[in-house]
């Protein structure tokens, strides 16, 4: 098999998880809560907040660059479990359990950088 096929098929048996993650900011204590079809995702959320093009969130990249990408820790809240049922929605299913971990953590305000 060719190089290309090869990685064509590690690509397509590569697991996809989804999940719900926090970007900490270590000085101010304040937080983003977000979620990703693909956790493995965060490597390019890192990379666009280091080169500064993380428009989705403008105050987290300014206090990115103030206070520089050692200030700051990424972390795992919780995976999406796998559900064989036929009905389940993924898409849904993320969102009620981003919508857990906002009401949890209240990261609104001076608590952090999400919006209400």
């Amino acid at each position: 098999m060719d190089r290309k096929k090869e990685l064509k098929q590690q690509y397509k048996e590569t697991s996809v998880e989804p999940g719900i993650f926090q970007i900490k900011n270590t000085i101010n204590d304040k937080i983003f809560v977000g979620s990703t079809k693909n956790l493995k995702t965060l490597n390019g959320i890192k990379f666009m907040l280091d080169t500064n093009g993380y428009t989705p969130n403008k105050e987290l990249q300014k206090e990115w660059n103030q206070y520089g990408k050692d200030a700051f820790m990424i972390d795992i809240l919780e995976k999406l479990k796998k559900n064989d049922d036929p009905y389940f929605n993924d898409k849904e299913a993320l969102m009620a359990l981003e919508e857990k971990w906002l009401e949890k953590l209240q990261p609104y305000g001076e608590r952090g950088y999400n919006q209400k």
